[in-house]
């Protein structure tokens, strides 16, 4: 026999569970409790030696700030002065050690809340705080587990007075300590400190590390060896007589004055040649030691640190001006062994750097050009594979600035020969390098050599066309301009090669799928190349045991058989030889087990192409994998299976009855793929099916995922069936949609809207709604020319819309917005019987919301809540609006209820509106009693409509029946072992109390026996918002025994005996019967 509580001889227990602990949402519009906060603040001086009061205190700074979890945004306008105030504290000289701790306490309370990388960012990071922070953390014990606190907030601190932009070692000074003893540098003590607290297992590790990530232990080592090899590059030069080089390439001069009196005398224009060095230079020795500085620099052109190699190129550059022409040649010499495919992508780029740097000192001559051109032409392509992607951008990126200098160094007649590699090369890296910048470097570097060459072919209505902007685009790049530089027959066919050569097999899938698509628009370039070579290649590639070539060979044959069979339209040339068809059966095999998408495309691009491939026993297998092959079946069944339309829709129909769930999907889009001529007379069998697959996964609890994709497959494939078949009003059910069934399917339609699946991903419903609203948006359309059909959908349709357009989620509540406004603005057809259409059309002008962002709160509910001055629209919307006004999304809840409670203001003083919008509220109450997701954000909207006052008009009568209503209704729920449940419920009895009459004292009953609920949480809960209820509704009881009041509810005991004593003391102050405790009986059968 046990013990249990009754109010009015209604069980008030329940059994024990265990249940998670869900934080509640509240909507503030402030820091209310600033001035608090502030004398709270202010009291720590006084109070930090007594533990009892320094407890208290702190327990209800935690409670202010923690009602700020979900909002703490609200805080930000108060935390500079909050942090001043525990600051000042902590750098008085005579600071105890129990006042720093707790004001530290209160700073990373206030850190948690905020969260650590907003507060530290206010925290003071003068010059002057750096010795002082350092000496507190250095004082401390890293093993005291009671003041972790004031080590964590130090080493933020700490983190951030090391952003301050000096060296820190000018802080050092004079280290000699009083005791002679010279101190450790101040880097050396941050890091000594970071080191210790990386090893400790409480919270100071996380602000330890956060002081790691200021790179305060980021090595300078590149930087030294910049220097070093700027040191070398000087003494280097010390061993050789400063002057220019004689025997350097010059074309023409410095000076504007001289390089016009040169083209008087001479209208060829010709560079000044070397003379001989022999005569020229004068003979001396040059030292071994600068053996040494070469070597050092060209292996300075190998670091892994740009900025090492940039100056050593330089560096070779300066040197390499004051050597002779033998030893000079030497150095080039050992720079283009930089460019071999042994050495990596950093000297690479280092020799481009190098070479580029030669060849703008004119220290690179012409006969090293034919050495120098086909590297820095492999260069612009170098595109070496790491792992899951691939380096060498830079290296590209070089390459164009080697052929940029290159530009202004030579003489035309210098570099004609190399025209066609360089131009090639260089369009080729504009229109299909991955990296932006390489793009829009070779295009600088091909417009240089167009400007100041001459010799590039069709150079100018090229520049026009691949600009710096317009080659910004990918997609630009690869689809238009590169169709219009393969216009000119110079180019085409490197491009192709290059297509086919290195971005078929690209590790990057878009750059092969948009590589592909290149290949389709080059092809009426040169369609006998494609035929003849390249297309030969992708078949053999195909079989290539690297998926990335396999997957791109394979796209790139089906649309380039395509764009084929497009030119063949046009000039009736082309037809598909015997070798080509029997090397497309021999990889069709093969390939489809591992490519399933890859060879959908391949089978829609061939059967677009009219290629003879009917009975093929590969294909016949393809047609059992109907998930996979979907975006394929349209072509391939219009092609070649018009014929056997009995076979293929009885396999599709007896698919959707399957027990495997995928299969029924997947035959559910093969029926909405089927072309119309196949659907005519067998619509009824194709819908029946349909429909009886929804019927059957409605009623299946499990395979959540897999109902999400069913449902998507019937509103998308019965959309799809009714516009291929088409709509008349006394046609045959069998062959169109048609008065008979158009019910049926607009029901089937209309039925997704109310899933609300839930899963481990979330709402994976939403997929569903979405995809209905398409449908039935299309269906609606279809349907006018059915008499009557509409008169009784219209209006549930668009009655769930506006529920749609309420709820929580942005994109789907945008879709459901779009969709309703489509419905309403239709004009071609118009739809006919939309409730309040003229009340509609005022509240949506289409002037005004073609142009607002239905997916952001801030714009969308403003409009949305107007809907609740419709009758016919209230229920709906309000239903919506209760998911998203109780919803936890910030902007959401914030932007929907104050909607809502603008629209309540406006009909404050219409009785009657507002009783008939409580009448609504309680409907949705009572239909969504058993639907938590429903019920538990509607009592939070309830919760915040009682705090802002919205019924204040029924709180001036006695017992109103809406605050009797809401009761009963809450009381519904105190078995539940639901906590957030029962937290909203303690909330709106809270709220409930502001009634009149003898409901106040069943309110108070209520909160009562919660204070003795078997859940600790629930207690503390209720105690809490009782306390915060009697503060602001000072008619509740006497002021005499208020303080009495008070104080029994900030108890803490957590001993249910004792706090069911307090209880029973609270009855009888507030004058409520004390709940009963009655013998609950346990009968044992024998």
């Amino acid at each position: 026999m046990g013990l249990m509580e009754v109010e009015n001889g209604a069980s008030a227990g329940g059994d024990d569970v265990d249940a998670d602990i869900i934080a509640k949402t509240c909507l503030l519009g402030g820091f209310s409790e600033a001035n608090e906060t502030r004398s709270i603040l202010s009291s720590l001086p006084e109070v930090h030696g007594d533990q009892r009061t320094t407890e208290h205190v702190t327990q209800r700074f935690l409670v202010i700030m923690n009602g700020y979890q979900e909002q703490p945004h609200l805080l930000d306008p108060h935390l500079e002065w909050m942090m001043n105030m525990m600051l000042e504290y902590v750098r008085r000289e005579d600071c105890p050690p129990s006042l720093l701790h707790l004001s530290f306490k209160f700073l990373y309370i206030i850190c948690k809340v905020r969260s650590y990388k907003i507060f530290m960012q206010i925290l003071p990071h003068e010059v002057s705080d750096v010795e002082p922070v350092l000496q507190m953390i250095s004082r401390q014990d890293p093993k005291d587990l009671e003041t972790w606190e004031t080590r964590y907030m130090l080493l933020l601190w700490l983190s951030m007075t090391c952003l301050i932009p000096f060296d820190l070692s000018r802080l050092d000074g004079y280290l000699m300590s009083t005791g002679g003893k010279k101190e450790d540098l101040v880097m050396n003590r941050i890091l000594a400190i970071a080191k210790s607290y990386l090893v400790v297992t409480d919270s100071p590790r996380d602000a330890a590390s956060c002081l790691e990530q200021k790179r305060l232990s980021e090595s300078t080592e590149a930087m030294l060896r910049k220097l070093n090899v700027k040191l070398i590059q000087r003494l280097g030069l010390t061993f050789l007589k400063p002057r220019l080089a004689a025997w350097r390439y010059q074309r023409g001069s410095r000076s504007l004055v001289a390089n016009l009196s040169m083209s008087l005398q001479s209208s060829s224009g010709a560079a000044q040649t070397p003379q001989d060095s022999d005569e020229q230079e004068e003979d001396y020795d040059i030292p071994e030691e600068l053996e040494a500085v070469i070597e050092l620099l060209l292996i300075g052109l190998k670091d892994k640190e740009t900025i090492v190699r940039w100056s050593a190129a330089k560096g070779i550059g300066r040197v390499t001006g004051r050597l002779p022409k033998e030893l000079a040649d030497e150095v080039v010499g050992s720079l283009l062994d930089c460019l071999s495919f042994q050495e990596t992508d950093s000297a690479w780029h280092g020799g481009c750097l190098a070479l580029a740097e030669l060849g703008r000192r004119g220290l690179l001559l012409p006969s090293r050009l034919k050495d120098v051109v086909p590297l820095i032409v492999k260069s612009l392509t170098y595109d070496e594979k790491r792992g899951a992607c691939s380096v060498g951008s830079n290296v590209r990126d070089a390459a164009c600035y080697v052929c940029w200098s290159f530009a202004r160094a030579y003489e035309p007649k210098e570099l004609e020969p190399f025209v066609s590699q360089i131009a090639s090369t260089l369009l080729i890296t504009t229109v299909f390098d991955r990296n932006i910048n390489c793009r829009r470097a070779a295009s600088a570097a091909f417009q240089e050599n167009v400007g100041r060459q001459g010799t590039f072919p069709h150079g100018i209505d090229i520049v026009t066309a691949a600009d710096y902007f317009a080659v910004g685009n990918l997609n630009n790049c690869y689809l238009n301009i590169s169709v219009f530089i393969a216009g000119f027959p110079e180019y085409t066919k490197c491009m192709i090669d290059h297509l086919t050569a290195m971005k078929i097999n690209h590790w990057d899938c878009a750059i092969r799928e948009l590589a592909t698509k290149a290949l389709h628009n080059l092809t009426p370039q040169a369609p006998d190349y494609m035929a003849t070579t390249v297309l030969p290649q992708l078949l053999k590639m195909a079989g290539d045991t690297d998926l990335h070539s396999r997957h791109g060979a394979i796209l790139a044959c089906g649309e380039i058989t395509h764009a084929l069979y497009k030119v063949a339209l046009q000039t009736n040339r082309y037809s598909y030889s015997g070798d080509f068809k029997r090397r497309v059966f021999k990889i069709k095999l093969m390939i489809i087990l591992f490519f399933f998408f890859t060879v959908c495309s391949l089978i829609e691009k061939l059967s677009l192409s009219k290629l003879p491939l009917k009975n093929d026993p590969v294909l016949m297998r393809v047609l059992c994998a109907q998930a996979a092959v979907v975006s394929a079946l349209s072509a391939l069944c219009e092609g070649y299976y018009q014929d056997e339309t009995d076979v293929l829709v009885s396999q599709y129909t007896e698919g959707l009855k399957s027990p495997q769930i995928l299969t029924r999907c997947g035959s559910a889009r093969a029926l909405g793929c089927l072309p119309k001529v196949m659907i005519h007379n067998k619509l009824s069998q194709i819908l029946e099916g349909l429909e009886q697959m929804c019927t059957i996964t409605q009623k299946e609890g499990s395979f959540t995922e897999a109902r999400r994709d069913a449902f998507y497959a019937v509103t998308f494939c019965v959309v799809r069936v009714c516009a291929k078949a088409g709509v008349c009003a006394h046609g045959r059910p069998d062959s169109v949609l048609c008065s008979e069934n158009a019910a049926e399917v607009f029901g089937v339609l209309l039925s997704c809207l109310n899933d609300y699946t839930m899963s481990s991903r979330g709402d994976v419903g939403a997929w569903v709604r979405e995809a209905a609203m398409t449908s039935l948006m299309e269906l609606s359309i279809l349907m006018q020319c059915v008499p009557h059909a509409s008169v009784s959908r219209v209006k549930p349709l668009m009655c769930c819309l506006a529920q749609q357009a309420a709820e929580k989620i942005d994109r789907y509540r945008a879709h459901a917005i779009k969709v309703f406004l489509r419905l309403l603005h239709s004009t071609d057809p118009a739809i006919p019987h939309i409730p309040h259409r003229e009340e509609l059309l005022h509240i949506f002008p289409a002037e005004t919301v073609a142009s607002l962002n239905w997916k952001a709160p801030s714009e969308a509910f403003k409009y949305i809540t107007q809907l609740l001055g419709l009758p016919e629209y209230q229920y709906h919307t309000l239903l919506g609006l209760s998911v998203s006004v109780g919803g936890i999304t910030e902007s959401t809840v914030h932007f929907s209820s104050q909607s809502l409670f603008d629209f309540l203001k406006g009909i404050q003083g219409d009785s009657e509106t507002l009783g008939q919008f409580g009448d609504t509220l309680l409907r949705i109450f009572r239909d969504s009693l058993h639907n938590d997701r429903v019920s538990v954000p509607l009592l939070k909207m309830l919760n915040q409509l009682l705090n802002n006052s919205c019924f204040e008009i029924f709180t001036t009568q006695e017992n109103h029946q809406f605050c009797v209503d809401i009761l009963d209704l809450c009381k519904e729920f105190k078995k539940s072992k639901d906590i957030s449940k029962l937290s909203a419920c303690v909330s709106v009895f809270c709220g409930l109390i502001q009634f009149q009459g003898k409901v106040r004292k069943r309110v108070l009953s209520q909160l009562l026996l919660l204070l003795c609920h078997p859940f600790p949480v629930i207690r503390k809960t209720t105690a809490n918002q009782m306390y915060e209820m009697l503060l602001t509704y000072d008619d509740i009881i006497d002021a005499e025994i208020l303080e009495d009041v008070m104080t029994c509810l900030s108890d803490t005991n957590c001993d249910l005996a004792i706090v069911r004593t307090h209880r029973n003391q609270l009855c009888d102050w507030l004058e409520v019967p004390r709940p009963q405790l009655v013998a609950k009986v346990t009968v044992y059968h024998y």
